[in-house]
């Protein structure tokens, strides 16, 4: 899966001409913790709700109600702009945006095509919806998983049998734990027994919560 085919492409933005007030303003009624900021199309940098809070008069300010409107008015984000910001391409795959939001600690990222133009931006929520979808969730069927100590054609192994039984597959993955690797499979039937049973006479180890009960009690 692509960044390109997931980003929301109804992006809201500001330039760096664009007024403090109208940026707050922005922010609070779309509930943004920033905004990109564009020149033309070309995504140049970023301004963060904390900084632009931060700029507007404080409470204690010794302005006049009549002239703090037409003084915030004149303030543009010219000066907040910061130009760090962490981008990706549409045709990054979903699974290395995500370990970059992880590794940079962000709560989203701008999507740039290769002339540097905005062209959509992808949150943690969207990366919610891909694993809950990657993982077949909502599909429905019924899963199960497999542990063993890491090795080639596992995978193809319990494939074939699963298939051999005219069983589909709705999806799977695998995750490693300590010096484990994981299988998870999800498939289209509301009886896995037929499927433990084949895997357990194949010498494969099926697990559930109650084999990792010990970690987390």
């Amino acid at each position: 899966m692509y960044v390109g085919l997931k980003m929301m492409t109804e992006v809201a933005t500001v330039t760096p001409n664009t007024s403090l007030k109208d940026a707050h303003d922005l922010m609070e009624k779309k509930m943004l913790w920033m905004l990109p900021v564009v020149e033309g199309k070309k995504l140049v940098g970023y301004v963060k709700k904390e900084d632009v809070r931060a700029a507007l008069p404080s409470p204690a300010t010794m302005l006049s109600k009549h002239e703090i409107p037409s003084i915030i008015e004149k303030i543009t984000l010219k000066d907040l702009v910061q130009k760090d910001i962490v981008t990706v391409r549409p045709e990054t795959d979903i699974e290395t945006a995500a370990e970059i939001m992880s590794n940079e600690q962000q709560q989203g990222l701008a999507v740039v095509d290769a002339e540097g133009r905005l062209a959509g931006y992808i949150d943690r929520t969207i990366m919610l919806e891909v694993l809950v979808e990657e993982m077949g969730l909502r599909r429905g069927g019924k899963r199960f998983a497999i542990e063993f100590t890491d090795r080639p054609g596992v995978m193809a192994e319990v494939s074939n049998i699963i298939s051999e039984m005219g069983i589909n597959f709705v999806s799977a993955a695998s995750f490693y734990h300590k010096n484990s690797c994981i299988l998870v499979f999800r498939v289209e039937t509301d009886d896995l027994s037929p499927i433990v049973e084949a895997l357990k006479e194949r010498k494969f180890n099926i697990v559930g919560p109650e084999h990792f009960a010990a970690e987390w009690s």
